[in-house]
Order: C-alpha cells, then structure tokens, then sequence
C-alpha cells in the first residue's frame, strides 16, 4: 500500500477486528488457521482483514508446504502515520474485553505446539546427530564445559538431546543431571552417556527448560547448548536457570548466530533462525546474571540442507554467573519481569 490519507489510516486502525489481529501477530507468529482459532472466527472474515492488513504492509509471511505463517512487520520501526498510530493504539488494547480472551486462546494453542514439539523430537531423536548436523571442531562445546569445570559439582544439560554436550563433562563432576522435554532424546543421552560416566554420577529427568525440574540452588553450573532457538522466548528459561543455579554458580550458553536457512524450521524445529548475541547478553544481565560475557569460539554448526549441500553457520557462547548476594531490598528478576510485562 503506498502512503495512504490521513482518514484512510484512521479507517484501517478502526476496526477491532484488524487490532485484536495485529496484537496476536505481535505476540507470535501464526499460522492462518491458528489466528482463526485464537479470535474464534470463521476463516472468510479472518481473511478479509488479513487481505487489508496485508495492502498495508502491515504483515509479513513465511510459507511452509501448504501453510501460510503470518506476523506483524514491526511497524514501529516505520516511519509512516500508520505505523506511528500502531504504535500509540497497541498500548489501550487492554480496554477491549476481546482482547483479553485472545490471549488466553493463544496461550492454549501454544501449549498445544510445546507438545507437538515433543512429539517431533521423539521422532526424530535416534537420527537427530546425523540431520542436526556435525561440528567442524568440536571445540564449541568444550571451550563452552571449561567455563564451568572450576566451580563445582553438581552440573546440568538443559535440552540435553542425545548429550553431545554432557558427554564432555564426564569424569569432571561428581553428578550430572540432563534435562530434555522429549524422551526419545533422553533414551539416546542414556545410550551414549551410560556406556563410560567416567566416575560421574548421571541421572536423567523430563521436563521443560521454563519449567525445570531441579531444585532451586542445587547446581554449581549449568550448560545450555544450541537449545534456546527451540523456544518461543529465551526469557523464562533464563529465569528458571538464575533460579536452579546457586549463588556464585554459573550458566553457560551455546548458540547460533542469526541466519538464513528457512528449512531449519521444519527439518529441525527451530523457532528462531538463530539469535542475536547483543539480546541474549541482555536478557541474561535482565534475568540476574551478573559478569555476563560473550566468547565467539573457532567453530561452526554444520548442517546438511534437505538437498544435502552443507552449510556452515556462526556460533557464539554466553557465559552469566549468579551473583553471591541478592540485596533484600530488590525485587527477584522473575517478579521484575512479570510486573514489566
């Protein structure tokens, strides 16, 4: 759409169908059926607007095989009066009682994607080494285990997979405990890891990284390796792991640079092509880590593509520590967060 009129702008911004619409596409990105479950509408209606919002540039779209994945085009970052008045409207979109209820649609249809997530993973869990691609070093996950070594015992792999990374940490603890939601992953860390433990104790436990099951404070440190692109956010797992990880311990992640290749999305169950290391240094510092820094190591992920042509993509390292005191004056980083949200 070019640079409409001032009433024509008005007109589109109008309609509460159009505002409940580009709220949910802020949130996440959805599917065309899903944005019709989530405002409990007939498809026609639902495409009527989307073909406006569409004209608007308002939207953007990722298709996969016959489905189309639609997302608001960040319009704050626009400068026309459209994406201006986006900007001021979004914030009063609590007054609409709809709005509220969509909400709580989508969370549902997300728990709905998490267990399907699962079941993906299951699935392809005995051949996840060989189509999740190999390392051209190895030097990645070892470089990311020797920030942990000097402080302690009790260490975890969170979203663990088949425990390449745990693998490395054998013989340097005195118990290990992996974590993954899928337990078709689990069964194959158990292959690998229960052969040779190296004198280290190895137990294996479900669940989710927001939702971990480990005790607050029982780990000395914690690695968390090429697993947050899985999530839908990184914030409440980095929660969970300030809140697992004792005072003094630390938290080490393993991730891909941001990227290209679409097809990861579906072959692999990436959320994010990869993720950006300035937002992830934040989010860590916004969690409570403290002396939070970044380490680019000499290694890369790589994959095969469908057609099996290799790639070769950057990864990066971020280390946290939690801090030895938490002034009783302040609020925790879980209670800061829900109240900014």
């Amino acid at each position: 759409m070019n640079e409409t009129t001032l009433p024509a702008t008005l007109k589109l911004l109008a309609d509460s169908t159009r505002l409940r619409i580009l709220a949910l596409l802020e949130q996440e990105e959805l599917s065309v059926g899903e944005l019709t479950r989530a405002l409990e509408m007939t498809q026609s209606r639902v495409s009527n607007h989307l073909r406006i919002l569409r004209e608007a540039r308002l939207l953007t779209e990722r298709h996969a095989g016959v489905s189309t994945h639609l997302r608001l085009a960040q319009p704050e970052n626009g400068h026309s009066a459209l994406a201006r008045l986006w900007v001021c409207l979004r914030g009063e979109l609590c007054a609409l009682p709809e709005h509220q209820a969509d909400l709580v649609r989508l969370e549902s249809l997300l728990a709905e994607r998490r267990t399907g997530a699962g079941e993906f993973f299951d699935r392809v869990a005995g051949q996840w080494d060989k189509i999740a691609g190999e390392f051209e070093t190895g030097q990645a996950r070892l470089r990311a285990v020797t920030h942990l070594l000097p402080r302690g015992s009790v260490f975890a792999d969170l979203g663990c997979g088949t425990g390449y990374m745990a693998e490395a940490v054998l013989g340097h603890c005195s118990r290990l405990i992996c974590v993954d939601r899928s337990e078709g992953m689990l069964a194959e860390a158990r292959k690998r890891l229960l052969r040779n433990t190296r004198g280290t104790q190895v137990e294996f436990r479900p669940g989710e990284l927001d939702s971990l099951p480990i005790e607050a404070n029982e780990l000395d440190g914690l690695l968390a390796g090429m697993v947050l692109h899985h999530l839908p956010s990184s914030a409440p797992a980095l929660l969970e792991m300030y809140r697992v990880v004792r005072p003094g311990g630390t938290a080490v992640l393993l991730e891909l640079a941001p990227h290209r290749e679409e097809w990861m999305r579906t072959e692999l169950g990436d959320r994010h092509l990869g993720l950006e290391p300035a937002d992830l240094l934040d989010a860590m510092a916004r969690a409570g880590f403290d002396d939070v820094l970044l380490d680019p190591p000499a290694d890369r992920l790589c994959p095969h593509r469908p057609d099996g042509d290799p790639v070769s993509l950057s990864m990066f390292i971020i280390r946290g520590r939690k801090p030895h005191t938490n002034p009783s004056n302040l609020e925790s980083p879980r209670i800061q967060l829900e109240r900014n949200q």
